[in-house]
């Protein structure tokens, strides 16, 4: 299958494993690269890079849907402080995969995706309702505009 499937709930996209595991949660989706040093306060996991479109949200316990990392090496270093904080995101997805990115997703233990058939940006709104099978490469998106309301 080469392009996204989508059920009456529920939108599939695959993509690589780059951290396994499982874990679940709303979007917080950006267009945004995220530096990490001087971006981003750890305690908090917010976003505090004066230009950015997050700037005052936390990522903190959801799906961080981004382009990928930006700035230095510092970056890694920044979110691994997240997990030790308990702000971590649940999970990364992201489009460009670098040394800095593969780093922070490993030494932040959140189960991260990248290379999708399909952009994720295109198909995740912040607030939906995302599960990351990493381990399987697939993530199921439910739109947050669901009427039911039902994420089961």
């Amino acid at each position: 299958m080469s392009d996204a499937v989508i059920t009456e709930k529920t939108i599939v996209i695959r993509g690589r494993k780059v951290v396994g595991g499982v874990a679940e949660g709303e979007a917080l989706v950006t267009r945004d690269r995220i530096s990490g040093w001087g971006g981003i306060d750890p305690r908090t996991g917010t976003v505090i890079e004066t230009r950015h479109e997050l700037r005052g949200q936390s990522f903190a316990g959801k799906v961080l849907v981004f382009p990928g990392a930006k700035g230095s090496s510092g970056w890694s270093a920044m979110f691994h402080m997240t997990r030790l904080m308990n702000s971590a995101p649940a999970a990364f997805l992201f489009n460009e995969m670098t040394t800095k990115m593969a780093l922070g997703a490993v030494v932040t233990h959140s189960p991260s995706m990248t290379d999708f058939e399909r952009d994720p940006l295109e198909c995740i709104a912040t607030g939906d309702w995302v599960r990351v099978d990493a381990d399987r490469g697939v993530i199921e998106i439910t739109k947050k505009n669901n009427a039911s309301g039902d994420r089961s």
